[in-house]
Protein backbone atom coordinates (compact mmCIF):
# COMPACT_ATOMS: atom_id res chain seq x y z
CA UNK A 1 0.00 0.00 0.00
CA UNK A 2 1.27 3.29 -1.08
CA UNK A 3 2.22 5.98 1.69
CA UNK A 4 -0.46 8.74 2.20
CA UNK A 5 0.12 12.25 2.55
CA UNK A 6 -1.94 15.10 4.11
CA UNK A 7 -2.17 18.42 2.21
CA UNK A 8 -2.04 21.38 4.09
CA UNK A 9 -3.09 24.99 3.15
CA UNK A 10 -2.40 28.34 5.23
CA UNK A 11 -4.14 30.84 3.48
CA UNK A 12 -2.17 33.55 5.12
CA UNK A 13 -2.13 37.76 4.77
CA UNK A 14 0.56 37.58 1.99
CA UNK A 15 0.04 34.46 0.28
CA UNK A 16 -0.86 30.38 0.37
CA UNK A 17 1.57 27.63 1.69
CA UNK A 18 0.50 24.82 0.64
CA UNK A 19 2.45 21.56 2.54
CA UNK A 20 2.83 18.21 2.69
CA UNK A 21 2.38 15.73 5.42
CA UNK A 22 3.75 12.30 5.88
CA UNK A 23 1.84 9.88 8.03
CA UNK A 24 4.55 10.72 11.10
CA UNK A 25 3.04 13.95 10.85
CA UNK A 26 6.32 15.31 9.41
CA UNK A 27 6.89 18.21 6.44
CA UNK A 28 8.07 16.84 3.84
CA UNK A 29 8.15 20.37 1.44
CA UNK A 30 5.76 23.30 0.42
CA UNK A 31 4.69 25.56 -2.22
CA UNK A 32 3.78 29.10 -1.74
CA UNK A 33 1.94 31.69 -4.06
CA UNK A 34 1.33 35.41 -3.14
CA UNK A 35 -1.64 37.74 -3.80
CA UNK A 36 -2.06 41.22 -3.05
CA UNK A 37 -3.65 43.71 -0.36
CA UNK A 38 -5.74 46.23 -1.86
CA UNK A 39 -5.80 49.86 0.45
CA UNK A 40 -8.53 51.99 -1.36
CA UNK A 41 -8.80 54.21 1.65
CA UNK A 42 -7.50 54.69 5.00
CA UNK A 43 -8.56 51.82 7.18
CA UNK A 44 -9.70 49.54 4.45
CA UNK A 45 -8.32 46.44 3.35
CA UNK A 46 -9.72 44.04 1.01
CA UNK A 47 -8.39 41.18 -1.10
CA UNK A 48 -9.81 38.98 -3.71
CA UNK A 49 -10.89 35.97 -3.02
CA UNK A 50 -10.36 34.62 -6.42
CA UNK A 51 -6.89 35.06 -6.00
CA UNK A 52 -7.13 32.61 -2.90
CA UNK A 53 -8.41 30.01 -4.98
CA UNK A 54 -5.77 30.35 -8.09
CA UNK A 55 -3.15 30.30 -5.09
CA UNK A 56 -4.34 27.50 -3.59
CA UNK A 57 -4.88 25.45 -7.28
CA UNK A 58 -1.34 26.46 -8.09
CA UNK A 59 0.14 25.73 -4.68
CA UNK A 60 -1.11 22.66 -5.03
CA UNK A 61 -0.36 21.43 -8.49
CA UNK A 62 3.13 22.30 -8.04
CA UNK A 63 3.49 20.93 -4.26
CA UNK A 64 2.69 17.76 -6.33
CA UNK A 65 4.57 17.64 -9.25
CA UNK A 66 7.61 18.62 -7.60
CA UNK A 67 7.43 15.78 -5.13
CA UNK A 68 6.14 13.37 -7.42
CA UNK A 69 3.44 12.17 -5.28
CA UNK A 70 0.05 10.65 -7.06
CA UNK A 71 -3.60 12.50 -6.24
CA UNK A 72 -4.45 9.12 -5.31
CA UNK A 73 -2.07 9.15 -2.49
CA UNK A 74 -3.45 12.77 -0.84
CA UNK A 75 -5.51 11.69 2.15
CA UNK A 76 -7.08 14.51 2.88
CA UNK A 77 -6.81 18.49 1.95
CA UNK A 78 -7.31 20.53 5.13
CA UNK A 79 -6.70 24.07 6.17
CA UNK A 80 -5.76 26.77 8.32
CA UNK A 81 -6.23 30.39 7.27
CA UNK A 82 -6.38 34.12 7.94
CA UNK A 83 -9.08 34.86 10.49
CA UNK A 84 -11.89 37.76 11.09
CA UNK A 85 -12.41 38.51 7.24
CA UNK A 86 -15.51 38.66 6.03
CA UNK A 87 -16.54 36.93 2.35
CA UNK A 88 -20.17 37.49 1.16
CA UNK A 89 -20.74 35.01 -1.54
CA UNK A 90 -23.92 33.77 -3.31
CA UNK A 91 -25.38 29.81 -3.59
CA UNK A 92 -22.71 28.78 -5.99
CA UNK A 93 -19.74 29.82 -3.62
CA UNK A 94 -18.99 33.25 -6.28
CA UNK A 95 -18.16 36.22 -4.78
CA UNK A 96 -20.06 38.57 -4.71
CA UNK A 97 -17.39 41.66 -3.48
CA UNK A 98 -13.98 41.64 -2.75
CA UNK A 99 -13.20 40.09 0.77
CA UNK A 100 -12.89 42.50 3.79
CA UNK A 101 -9.44 41.49 5.64
CA UNK A 102 -8.71 41.41 9.17
CA UNK A 103 -7.08 44.22 9.20
CA UNK A 104 -9.88 46.31 7.82
CA UNK A 105 -11.07 48.53 10.59
CA UNK A 106 -13.86 50.69 8.95
CA UNK A 107 -16.71 48.94 10.79
CA UNK A 108 -16.59 51.57 13.42
CA UNK A 109 -19.98 52.20 13.82
CA UNK A 110 -21.08 48.71 13.42
CA UNK A 111 -19.47 47.87 16.70
CA UNK A 112 -21.08 50.65 18.17
CA UNK A 113 -24.28 49.13 16.83
CA UNK A 114 -23.57 45.49 18.44
CA UNK A 115 -22.49 46.88 21.65
CA UNK A 116 -25.72 49.02 21.88
CA UNK A 117 -28.16 46.47 20.66
CA UNK A 118 -26.35 43.32 22.65
CA UNK A 119 -24.05 45.00 25.48
CA UNK A 120 -20.45 45.50 25.84
CA UNK A 121 -20.27 43.28 28.79
CA UNK A 122 -22.80 40.87 27.53
CA UNK A 123 -20.78 40.60 24.12
CA UNK A 124 -17.54 39.99 25.85
CA UNK A 125 -19.24 37.44 27.99
CA UNK A 126 -20.92 35.34 25.24
CA UNK A 127 -17.94 35.38 22.51
CA UNK A 128 -14.82 36.13 24.69
CA UNK A 129 -14.29 38.73 22.27
CA UNK A 130 -14.70 42.38 23.01
CA UNK A 131 -17.12 43.74 20.21
CA UNK A 132 -14.74 45.58 17.17
CA UNK A 133 -14.99 47.09 13.92
CA UNK A 134 -11.71 44.16 14.06
CA UNK A 135 -13.90 41.25 13.69
CA UNK A 136 -15.85 39.24 11.04
CA UNK A 137 -19.69 40.55 12.39
CA UNK A 138 -18.90 44.11 12.41
CA UNK A 139 -17.77 43.77 8.63
CA UNK A 140 -21.02 41.62 7.45
CA UNK A 141 -23.38 44.69 9.13
CA UNK A 142 -20.88 47.10 7.53
CA UNK A 143 -21.84 45.35 4.26
CA UNK A 144 -25.74 45.20 5.22
CA UNK A 145 -26.08 49.23 5.88
CA UNK A 146 -23.62 50.74 3.04
CA UNK A 147 -24.01 47.84 0.11
CA UNK A 148 -27.16 46.76 0.54
CA UNK A 149 -27.56 45.51 -2.87
CA UNK A 150 -24.57 43.03 -1.99
CA UNK A 151 -25.88 41.79 0.78
CA UNK A 152 -29.33 41.22 -0.60
CA UNK A 153 -27.96 38.85 -2.99
CA UNK A 154 -25.54 36.95 -0.25
CA UNK A 155 -26.24 33.63 0.77
CA UNK A 156 -23.92 33.67 3.21
CA UNK A 157 -21.21 35.58 5.01
CA UNK A 158 -18.34 33.19 5.73
CA UNK A 159 -14.35 33.30 6.06
CA UNK A 160 -11.24 33.00 3.73
CA UNK A 161 -10.37 28.98 4.27
CA UNK A 162 -14.47 28.18 4.37
CA UNK A 163 -14.41 30.21 1.06
CA UNK A 164 -11.80 27.73 -0.58
CA UNK A 165 -13.72 24.70 1.10
CA UNK A 166 -17.22 26.14 -0.26
CA UNK A 167 -15.65 25.86 -3.61
CA UNK A 168 -14.30 22.39 -3.22
CA UNK A 169 -17.53 20.75 -1.85
CA UNK A 170 -20.70 23.11 -2.45
CA UNK A 171 -20.53 23.07 1.39
CA UNK A 172 -21.05 26.53 3.09
CA UNK A 173 -19.26 25.89 6.32
CA UNK A 174 -17.25 27.01 9.28
CA UNK A 175 -15.18 25.46 12.11
CA UNK A 176 -15.22 26.34 15.87
CA UNK A 177 -12.03 28.60 16.03
CA UNK A 178 -13.09 30.43 13.08
CA UNK A 179 -16.35 31.04 14.44
CA UNK A 180 -15.11 32.44 17.78
CA UNK A 181 -13.46 35.43 15.41
CA UNK A 182 -17.15 36.93 14.30
CA UNK A 183 -18.26 38.43 17.63
CA UNK A 184 -21.82 36.25 16.93
CA UNK A 185 -20.45 32.51 18.31
CA UNK A 186 -20.90 31.67 21.47
CA UNK A 187 -18.09 30.15 23.11
CA UNK A 188 -20.09 27.47 26.34
CA UNK A 189 -22.57 26.48 23.78
CA UNK A 190 -20.27 26.09 20.40
CA UNK A 191 -23.29 27.48 18.66
CA UNK A 192 -24.40 30.79 16.80
CA UNK A 193 -25.77 33.01 19.28
CA UNK A 194 -28.95 33.91 19.23
CA UNK A 195 -28.96 36.38 22.16
CA UNK A 196 -27.14 38.47 19.51
CA UNK A 197 -28.13 37.67 16.29
CA UNK A 198 -31.86 38.81 17.39
CA UNK A 199 -30.40 41.99 19.02
CA UNK A 200 -28.69 42.86 15.77
CA UNK A 201 -31.63 41.63 13.53
CA UNK A 202 -29.38 39.18 11.24
CA UNK A 203 -30.61 35.97 10.31
CA UNK A 204 -28.39 32.76 11.20
CA UNK A 205 -28.87 31.11 7.85
CA UNK A 206 -26.64 33.97 6.62
CA UNK A 207 -23.69 32.46 8.91
CA UNK A 208 -21.97 29.07 7.93
CA UNK A 209 -22.80 25.48 9.57
CA UNK A 210 -20.61 24.85 12.48
CA UNK A 211 -18.21 22.13 12.66
CA UNK A 212 -15.22 20.75 14.73
CA UNK A 213 -11.63 21.43 13.17
CA UNK A 214 -11.33 17.55 12.41
CA UNK A 215 -14.45 16.95 10.69
CA UNK A 216 -14.80 15.88 6.89
CA UNK A 217 -16.97 18.42 5.56
CA UNK A 218 -17.38 17.03 2.18
CA UNK A 219 -15.07 15.95 -0.66
CA UNK A 220 -13.61 17.27 -3.45
CA UNK A 221 -16.45 17.82 -6.14
CA UNK A 222 -15.56 16.11 -9.77
CA UNK A 223 -16.25 19.83 -11.80
CA UNK A 224 -12.98 21.03 -9.95
CA UNK A 225 -10.57 18.37 -9.34
CA UNK A 226 -8.77 18.66 -13.00
CA UNK A 227 -8.57 22.58 -11.85
CA UNK A 228 -7.27 22.36 -8.34
CA UNK A 229 -4.94 19.53 -9.25
CA UNK A 230 -6.52 17.01 -6.75
CA UNK A 231 -8.60 13.52 -7.52
CA UNK A 232 -12.24 13.94 -7.08
CA UNK A 233 -13.77 12.37 -3.54
CA UNK A 234 -10.51 13.77 -1.69
CA UNK A 235 -11.72 14.42 1.48
CA UNK A 236 -11.79 17.85 2.93
CA UNK A 237 -11.25 18.46 6.63
CA UNK A 238 -12.07 22.10 7.80
CA UNK A 239 -9.26 22.79 9.87
CA UNK A 240 -9.59 26.12 11.41
CA UNK A 241 -8.40 29.80 11.85
CA UNK A 242 -4.33 30.53 11.80
CA UNK A 243 -4.06 31.68 15.53
CA UNK A 244 -5.66 28.45 16.69
CA UNK A 245 -3.65 25.72 13.93
CA UNK A 246 -0.24 28.19 15.84
CA UNK A 247 -1.24 26.70 18.92
CA UNK A 248 -1.61 23.47 17.87
CA UNK A 249 1.66 23.97 16.08
CA UNK A 250 3.36 25.18 19.00
CA UNK A 251 2.64 22.12 21.09
CA UNK A 252 0.02 24.22 23.40
CA UNK A 253 -2.75 21.63 23.32
CA UNK A 254 -3.19 20.72 26.93
CA UNK A 255 -4.07 22.91 29.98
CA UNK A 256 -0.89 24.87 31.75
CA UNK A 257 0.59 24.59 28.51
CA UNK A 258 1.33 28.38 26.94
CA UNK A 259 3.02 29.86 24.27
CA UNK A 260 4.60 33.47 23.16
CA UNK A 261 4.84 33.97 19.24
CA UNK A 262 7.38 36.98 19.08
CA UNK A 263 7.15 38.40 15.56
CA UNK A 264 6.49 41.90 14.40
CA UNK A 265 3.46 41.67 16.50
CA UNK A 266 3.61 39.16 19.56
CA UNK A 267 0.95 37.20 21.41
CA UNK A 268 0.73 35.08 24.26
CA UNK A 269 -1.79 32.33 24.24
CA UNK A 270 -2.82 29.29 26.28
CA UNK A 271 -5.30 26.02 26.89
CA UNK A 272 -7.59 25.71 29.11
CA UNK A 273 -10.95 23.80 29.38
CA UNK A 274 -12.66 26.66 29.87
CA UNK A 275 -13.08 30.31 28.95
CA UNK A 276 -11.07 33.46 30.67
CA UNK A 277 -13.25 36.33 30.82
CA UNK A 278 -11.28 39.25 32.69
CA UNK A 279 -12.96 41.27 34.10
CA UNK A 280 -10.93 44.71 32.40
CA UNK A 281 -11.44 42.66 29.40
CA UNK A 282 -7.83 42.79 28.47
CA UNK A 283 -7.60 39.52 26.37
CA UNK A 284 -9.83 37.61 24.78
CA UNK A 285 -10.67 33.90 23.76
CA UNK A 286 -10.55 31.97 20.57
CA UNK A 287 -12.29 28.34 20.74
CA UNK A 288 -9.44 25.86 20.10
CA UNK A 289 -8.47 23.21 17.57
CA UNK A 290 -9.05 21.03 20.55
CA UNK A 291 -12.76 20.58 20.44
CA UNK A 292 -13.53 20.78 24.66
CA UNK A 293 -10.77 23.33 24.91
CA UNK A 294 -10.43 26.73 24.36
CA UNK A 295 -7.51 29.16 23.31
CA UNK A 296 -7.16 33.02 25.80
CA UNK A 297 -4.74 35.09 23.82
CA UNK A 298 -3.82 38.76 24.49
CA UNK A 299 -1.73 40.12 21.25
CA UNK A 300 0.18 43.15 21.40
CA UNK A 301 0.86 45.72 18.22
CA UNK A 302 4.87 46.31 18.23
CA UNK A 303 6.99 43.75 19.78
CA UNK A 304 9.34 42.58 17.38
CA UNK A 305 8.57 45.74 15.34
CA UNK A 306 9.87 47.80 18.06
CA UNK A 307 13.19 45.97 17.83
CA UNK A 308 12.94 47.01 14.32
CA UNK A 309 12.43 50.50 14.76
CA UNK A 310 15.63 50.56 17.21
CA UNK A 311 17.91 49.00 14.71
CA UNK A 312 16.67 51.59 11.92
CA UNK A 313 16.76 54.35 14.53
CA UNK A 314 19.10 53.99 16.88
CA UNK A 315 21.71 51.14 15.83
CA UNK A 316 23.43 52.51 12.59
CA UNK A 317 26.83 51.16 13.19
CA UNK A 318 25.02 47.42 14.18
CA UNK A 319 23.58 47.28 10.86
CA UNK A 320 27.30 48.75 9.10
CA UNK A 321 29.37 46.02 11.01
CA UNK A 322 26.94 43.66 10.36
CA UNK A 323 26.96 44.05 6.63
CA UNK A 324 30.74 44.03 6.79
CA UNK A 325 30.56 40.75 8.83
CA UNK A 326 28.07 39.33 6.69
CA UNK A 327 26.19 38.59 10.09
CA UNK A 328 22.87 39.93 11.35
CA UNK A 329 22.09 43.34 12.96
CA UNK A 330 20.18 41.71 15.50
CA UNK A 331 22.91 39.73 16.68
CA UNK A 332 25.36 42.87 17.29
CA UNK A 333 22.32 44.49 19.34
CA UNK A 334 22.34 41.38 21.87
CA UNK A 335 25.37 41.74 22.59
CA UNK A 336 24.96 45.51 23.15
CA UNK A 337 22.16 44.42 25.49
CA UNK A 338 24.36 42.03 27.04
CA UNK A 339 26.64 44.36 28.33
CA UNK A 340 23.64 46.73 30.24
CA UNK A 341 22.38 45.66 33.46
CA UNK A 342 19.27 44.31 33.93
CA UNK A 343 16.60 47.21 34.39
CA UNK A 344 18.98 49.35 31.96
CA UNK A 345 19.65 51.24 34.87
CA UNK A 346 16.34 52.12 35.58
CA UNK A 347 15.54 53.33 31.95
CA UNK A 348 11.46 52.42 30.63
CA UNK A 349 10.48 52.06 27.13
CA UNK A 350 6.51 51.92 26.42
CA UNK A 351 6.07 49.96 23.02
CA UNK A 352 3.34 51.52 21.60
CA UNK A 353 4.57 52.62 18.24
CA UNK A 354 1.20 51.34 17.10
CA UNK A 355 -1.40 52.43 19.45
CA UNK A 356 -2.26 49.23 21.43
CA UNK A 357 -4.50 46.19 21.13
CA UNK A 358 -4.07 44.23 24.34
CA UNK A 359 -3.67 44.71 26.82
CA UNK A 360 -4.27 48.23 26.64
CA UNK A 361 -6.96 48.32 23.89
CA UNK A 362 -5.97 52.21 23.27
CA UNK A 363 -5.41 52.75 19.91
CA UNK A 364 -4.05 56.38 20.62
CA UNK A 365 -1.15 55.06 22.89
CA UNK A 366 2.46 56.22 21.78
CA UNK A 367 5.84 54.97 22.54
CA UNK A 368 8.01 57.09 25.05
CA UNK A 369 11.57 56.30 26.51
CA UNK A 370 11.15 56.89 30.35
CA UNK A 371 13.76 57.72 32.59
CA UNK A 372 16.47 59.12 30.23
CA UNK A 373 19.73 60.70 32.44
CA UNK A 374 23.12 61.63 31.01
CA UNK A 375 24.72 58.63 32.50
CA UNK A 376 22.39 56.47 29.73
CA UNK A 377 23.85 54.98 26.88
CA UNK A 378 22.60 53.54 23.96
CA UNK A 379 23.41 49.63 25.14
CA UNK A 380 20.69 50.82 27.93
CA UNK A 381 18.28 52.07 25.26
CA UNK A 382 18.57 48.59 23.45
CA UNK A 383 17.82 46.70 26.71
CA UNK A 384 15.18 49.37 27.95
CA UNK A 385 13.23 47.98 24.54
CA UNK A 386 13.29 44.60 25.05
CA UNK A 387 12.52 44.75 28.68
CA UNK A 388 9.57 47.23 27.69
CA UNK A 389 8.14 45.01 25.22
CA UNK A 390 8.41 42.10 27.82
CA UNK A 391 6.58 43.69 30.68
CA UNK A 392 3.79 44.99 28.26
CA UNK A 393 3.45 41.08 27.93
CA UNK A 394 3.67 40.03 31.61
CA UNK A 395 0.51 42.20 31.81
CA UNK A 396 -1.23 39.92 29.59
CA UNK A 397 0.11 37.04 31.38
CA UNK A 398 -0.78 38.59 34.87
CA UNK A 399 -4.18 38.97 33.28
CA UNK A 400 -4.73 35.15 32.80
CA UNK A 401 -3.17 34.12 36.18
CA UNK A 402 -5.42 36.77 37.51
CA UNK A 403 -8.25 34.49 36.17
CA UNK A 404 -6.78 31.20 37.68
CA UNK A 405 -4.99 29.85 34.69
CA UNK A 406 -2.38 27.64 35.84
CA UNK A 407 1.36 28.15 33.59
CA UNK A 408 4.03 25.62 33.55
CA UNK A 409 6.59 27.22 31.40
CA UNK A 410 6.36 29.58 28.06
CA UNK A 411 7.47 27.77 24.84
CA UNK A 412 8.41 31.17 22.38
CA UNK A 413 8.43 30.69 18.49
CA UNK A 414 8.61 33.45 15.78
CA UNK A 415 11.95 35.37 15.03
CA UNK A 416 11.95 36.86 18.45
CA UNK A 417 12.58 33.35 19.89
CA UNK A 418 16.27 33.21 19.03
CA UNK A 419 17.98 35.58 20.65
CA UNK A 420 18.97 34.04 23.92
CA UNK A 421 19.41 36.95 25.57
CA UNK A 422 16.17 38.29 25.23
CA UNK A 423 14.51 34.57 26.45
CA UNK A 424 16.87 35.37 29.40
CA UNK A 425 15.00 38.56 29.86
CA UNK A 426 11.66 36.67 29.28
CA UNK A 427 12.21 34.63 32.17
CA UNK A 428 13.28 36.96 34.52
CA UNK A 429 10.08 38.72 34.20
CA UNK A 430 7.76 36.43 33.77
CA UNK A 431 9.57 34.72 36.14
CA UNK A 432 8.67 30.92 34.55
CA UNK A 433 10.99 28.90 32.47
CA UNK A 434 11.30 29.87 28.99
CA UNK A 435 11.34 27.09 26.77
CA UNK A 436 12.47 27.02 22.89
CA UNK A 437 10.83 24.11 20.65
CA UNK A 438 11.76 23.61 17.57
CA UNK A 439 11.51 26.32 15.51
CA UNK A 440 9.07 25.25 12.74
CA UNK A 441 8.19 27.19 9.89
CA UNK A 442 5.19 25.52 8.88
CA UNK A 443 3.73 25.25 12.25
CA UNK A 444 0.17 26.79 11.57
CA UNK A 445 0.46 24.38 8.77
CA UNK A 446 1.31 21.55 10.95
CA UNK A 447 -1.71 22.75 13.17
CA UNK A 448 -4.36 22.24 10.20
CA UNK A 449 -2.15 19.05 9.60
CA UNK A 450 -2.91 17.43 12.79
CA UNK A 451 -6.85 17.93 12.30
CA UNK A 452 -6.56 16.48 8.89
CA UNK A 453 -5.03 13.75 10.36
CA UNK A 454 -7.48 13.25 13.09
CA UNK A 455 -10.23 14.24 10.96
CA UNK A 456 -9.01 10.96 8.45
CA UNK A 457 -7.58 9.01 11.37
CA UNK A 458 -4.08 9.42 10.30
CA UNK A 459 -3.23 10.57 13.37
CA UNK A 460 -5.33 9.48 17.61
CA UNK A 461 -5.49 13.04 18.33
CA UNK A 462 -3.61 16.36 18.83
CA UNK A 463 -1.63 15.34 22.14
CA UNK A 464 0.93 14.00 19.02
CA UNK A 465 1.59 17.86 18.72
CA UNK A 466 4.01 18.16 21.93
CA UNK A 467 5.92 15.17 20.29
CA UNK A 468 6.37 16.66 16.98
CA UNK A 469 7.47 19.90 18.89
CA UNK A 470 10.57 18.82 21.16
CA UNK A 471 11.97 21.05 23.05
CA UNK A 472 15.99 22.37 22.47
CA UNK A 473 16.65 24.63 25.03
CA UNK A 474 15.33 26.18 28.06
CA UNK A 475 16.11 29.20 30.19
CA UNK A 476 15.15 29.84 33.68
CA UNK A 477 14.89 32.58 36.05
CA UNK A 478 17.23 34.47 37.55
CA UNK A 479 16.06 35.06 41.03
CA UNK A 480 18.91 37.47 41.83
CA UNK A 481 16.68 39.98 39.45
CA UNK A 482 13.24 39.50 40.72
CA UNK A 483 13.35 42.49 42.80
CA UNK A 484 14.54 45.05 40.09
CA UNK A 485 12.12 44.13 37.19
CA UNK A 486 9.05 43.93 40.26
CA UNK A 487 10.61 47.19 40.93
CA UNK A 488 10.21 48.83 37.34
CA UNK A 489 7.05 46.46 36.56
CA UNK A 490 5.19 48.63 38.78
CA UNK A 491 6.55 51.56 37.62
CA UNK A 492 5.77 50.73 34.05
CA UNK A 493 2.02 50.37 34.86
CA UNK A 494 1.64 53.42 36.81
CA UNK A 495 3.62 55.54 34.63
CA UNK A 496 0.94 54.46 31.75
CA UNK A 497 -1.81 55.05 33.88
CA UNK A 498 -0.26 58.96 34.06
CA UNK A 499 0.40 58.90 30.48
CA UNK A 500 -2.78 57.84 29.32
CA UNK A 501 -5.04 61.35 29.46
CA UNK A 502 -1.84 62.95 28.24
CA UNK A 503 -2.04 60.27 24.71
CA UNK A 504 -5.61 61.43 24.67
CA UNK A 505 -4.62 65.19 23.97
CA UNK A 506 -1.14 64.12 22.17
CA UNK A 507 -3.65 62.64 18.82
CA UNK A 508 -6.36 65.46 19.34
CA UNK A 509 -6.27 67.38 16.02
Amino acid sequence: MSEKFILAHDLGTTGNKASLFDSQGQAIASSFYGYETEYAHINWAEQNPEDWWQAVCFSTKELISKTRVSEKQIACITFSGQMMGCVAVDADANPLRNAIIWADMRAVNEADYLIEKAGWEETYRITGHRASSSYSGAKALWIRNNQPDIFSQAHKFIHAKDFIVARLTGKFVTDYSDASGMNFYDLKEQDWSDRILQAIELDRELLPELHASTDIVGEVQSKIADQVGLAAGTPVVIGGGDGSCAAVGAGVVREGSAYNYIGSSSWIGIATKEPILDPKMRTFTWAHLVSDMFSPTGTMQAAGGSYQWARNVLCEPEQRAADKLGLDAYELMNLQVAESPPGAHDLLYFPYLLGERAPRWNPNARGAYFGLTMQHTRKDMIRATLEGITFNLKVILDAFEEQGAQIEAMRVIGGGAQGSVWRQIMADIYEKPIVRPVLLAEATSMGAALAGGIGVGMFPDFNLAESLTPIVDQVDPDLVNKPIYDHLYDIFNQAYDAFEPLFEKLTEK
